[in-house]
């Protein structure tokens, strides 16, 4: 019942329209605050960790810190004098929900199909969708940035929609959840150039419709605030409906079958990862330490409420040490790091390794920015 409640508390929260505005994002770090407050003055002091935030009351532990440095400025600005990847629209027959789908996908600079590419799977957060983490954030980015930098192998990226009642038609015609309405508040929808793939050459061949890069910013508050409708999918029990089992299938039996039959990539545990945000970390983490099998490398970044109890993603420690990485970060202004705290303390009590990385920022595009950064640099190695 006290879980139940938390789940309808932290879906109306965000259904009710109370969602984080990044106030500029930077490379070094920036505050989120909660849609309808202003953000401090220049040269105001910033809040500080502890007295509370998104999602209630932060209090740190001797645990709570960086595991390692901040990633150096301009990691995630796009350079002119580099090769990029390129960010495609992708439709898909998902058997498993009985409909047509839409994801996106991004393939490395000289993707070749006499070659073989390992796969990250990125999940994004509730107010989002496949673009969330190429328009709010900036994977794409970053990945062709560590790419020109010889720090990590030219890798494939997927970008599902984490929401199974939203169809390839609902993508296309714009409705269901707005690009980056989880971090913040669709600010970022008018954007000029952060359309679908925007930073990366072919972006712009994704079907118009789904690109978005029209959407007026009104469109992205009214999206907003329409709550527990049109595609959001919140169930009962605390599944919140299509977010949790109906994806996981879509996700295991028909993203991952399509991408393996479609792209020259490799097609076991070890170069096969999971990682997402916010509500997307959730997901990571209930699937990924579910399917040991299926993937080698799993990171949750803000994993929100959906995250099941630790005990029960973790019923049998043994299985979460054949993971080659686990990986937990959350920024210390983040109301919400008590989840991603509750799962680190019980892994850490079980003996499980994992890397448990707290560095300064909140529920937003800088702190997920940072932990792909990290992240991607230490994945199928």
């Amino acid at each position: 019942m006290k879980r139940a409640l938390c789940y309808a508390a932290f879906a109306a929260l965000l259904a009710g329209g109370i969602c984080l505005a990044q106030a500029g994002a930077s490379a070094t770090g920036s505050q989120a605050v909660a849609a309808g407050q202003q953000a401090p003055p220049p040269g105001a002091p910033a809040p500080q960790a502890g007295r509370g935030g998104f999602g209630g009351p932060i209090e740190l532990g001797p645990d709570d810190k960086p595991a390692f440095p901040d990633p150096p400025a301009g990691f995630n600005v796009r350079r002119d004098n580099i090769a990029r990847g390129e960010v495609t629209a992708v439709q898909y027959d998902s058997k498993s929900l009985g409909t047509r789908r839409q994801m996106r996908v991004y393939t490395p600079p000289g993707y070749s199909a006499t070659r073989r590419y390992p796969v990250l799977y990125l999940l994004h957060g509730i107010g989002g969708n496949d673009q969330e983490w190429t328009r709010s954030c900036h994977a794409d980015v970053v990945i062709d940035n560590l790419l020109a930098d010889g720090l990590i192998q030219p890798m494939v990226v997927v970008f599902p929609n984490g929401n199974a009642s939203v169809t390839a038609e609902m993508a296309a015609a714009g409705r269901g959840p707005v690009p980056g309405g989880g971090a913040r508040a669709g600010a970022d929808a008018a954007a000029p150039g952060r359309g679908a793939g925007a930073g990366a050459p072919g972006g712009a061949n994704a079907p118009a419709g789904a690109r978005g890069a029209a959407t007026p910013a009104g469109a992205n508050a009214q999206a907003g605030a329409r709550g527990a409708g049109a595609g959001r999918g919140f169930g009962a029990g605390g599944d919140f409906g299509g977010w949790g089992t109906p994806f996981e299938n879509d996700l295991l039996k028909d993203i991952i079958p399509y991408i393996e039959s479609h792209y020259s990539v490799y097609t076991d545990r070890d170069r096969r990862a999971l990682a997402g945000l916010s509500m997307g970390g959730g997901q990571t983490l209930n699937i990924g330490l579910a399917h040991v099998d299926t993937f080698a490398w799993v990171g949750g970044f803000s994993s929100a409420p959906n995250t099941k109890p630790p005990a029960e993603l973790v019923p049998d420690p043994a299985v979460a040490k054949r993971l080659r990485l686990l990986w937990l970060g959350c920024g210390n202004k983040d109301g919400l790091i008590r989840i991603s705290q509750g799962v680190h303390a019980y892994l850490k009590e079980k003996g499980v390794p994992h890397v448990w990385h707290v560095d300064g920022n909140a529920h937003d595009t800088t702190e997920w920015d940072n932990n792909l950064y990290l992240f991607a640099q230490r994945i199928f190695k």
